[in-house]
């Protein structure tokens, strides 16, 4: 007998919420009791008058995981909407980064000529130091970040993934 194995795929979810005390510890918690990770969490207040707040989890499960989490977050009484961009089409990932990079003489030059190729900007410089600040794909940070390994990086800092669909539709 042969079991089919399904292939994780990687999801970006969007969750219009109630702003209020302990939705994202519910919204955690439905994950972290079923087993399943959350690879990136943002969060933030998307009404003129602070009621509502917009949830983006990238998660990755096999196609059943990902239908699962959906239907489940949809139950959640403070819950308006659940959008999975990625079954949705094509929209945009972005993410900020601050990447502090140390190092003198050379290799101070080399990290400002990649951040000038990367289009990062910087936020912070000290005589042995500089903060980069990095929008963009989640795979452009991380090849920033390698690169930066190269020429001294000490810290990074990542704000997780927002996503939208493209066009002019609401998801």
């Amino acid at each position: 007998m042969h079991i089919k194995q399904e292939v994780a795929e990687r999801h970006v979810l969007t969750i219009t919420v109630d702003n209020e005390s302990g939705i994202l510890a519910k919204i955690a918690g439905l994950f972290t009791a079923r087993g399943y990770n959350i690879d990136s969490l943002t969060v933030a207040d998307i009404s003129d008058n602070h009621a509502v707040s917009r949830i983006t989890i990238v998660t990755h499960g096999p196609p059943a995981q990902i239908d699962q989490i959906h239907a489940q977050l949809e139950r959640l009484v403070p819950v308006h909407k659940v959008c999975d961009l990625t079954e949705l089409g094509p929209h945009v990932e972005r993410e900020l980064a601050l990447i502090k990079v140390s190092g003198t003489g050379d290799i101070r030059v080399e990290a400002l000529r990649v951040a000038d190729v990367f289009r990062a900007k910087v936020v912070d410089t000290t005589t042995s130091s500089f903060i980069f600040e990095l929008t963009g794909a989640p795979d452009k940070i991380d090849s920033f970040v390698a690169i930066m390994r190269e020429l001294g990086l000490v810290e990074v800092g990542r704000t997780g993934i927002v996503g939208m669909m493209r066009g002019a539709t609401e998801a």
